[in-house]
């Protein structure tokens, strides 16, 4: 595996030194600005035997709460009840989310590791079901606590190749 990435760092180039400098072991004011404004994040995950999963999570603006530099809070609505996400952070508590705000073609991309907490933790951090169209079934079931190892702006290029707010 190592040796495939080193053919394509020889073939293609090293990182450039902002791409490595963006990238960061806490919340920059940007990327948490970035995190306030969005709606949408996906939350992937995988088990220990690296089986993966890619959960969509949606809110109003700020659903996903900013406790501190190094810590995010995301409420976990009740959703399909596969608990597929929940199953994998057991197995294995590293995640990544990925915050898109619709119209704005950079992303901001967040790593760390997540523990749970119940719904009376979550209420005293001031975490709430912020959902836009809430339907019967739309409660907080548990809380994610995230802490984050990594965090970045990420670059325009896969949403404007996309094209994705303009279809």
């Amino acid at each position: 595996m190592a040796s495939r990435v080193q053919e394509l760092r020889n073939q293609h180039g090293e990182p450039s030194e902002r791409a490595q400098k963006k990238i960061t072991d806490y919340l920059t004011e940007d990327v948490s600005q970035f995190i306030m404004q969005s709606p949408f994040a996906v939350l992937s995950t995988s088990d220990s035997e690296g089986n993966c999963d890619a959960s969509p999570r949606g809110g109003k603006p700020g659903f996903v709460k900013i406790i501190d530099d190094k810590t995010l809070l995301m409420p976990d609505i009740r959703g399909n009840r596969l608990l597929q996400s929940t199953s994998n952070i057991i197995s294995n508590p590293k995640a990544g989310l990925i915050f898109l705000v619709p119209g704005n073609n950079k992303s901001v991309r967040v790593n760390g590791s997540v523990q749970f907490i119940d719904i009376k933790e979550i209420k005293k951090l001031g975490a709430n079901n912020d959902v836009f169209n809430p339907d019967e079934t739309a409660e907080m079931i548990q809380g994610l606590l995230i802490t984050v190892n990594e965090s970045y702006r990420h670059c325009p290029r896969a949403l404007s190749f996309s094209n994705l707010w303009n279809l």
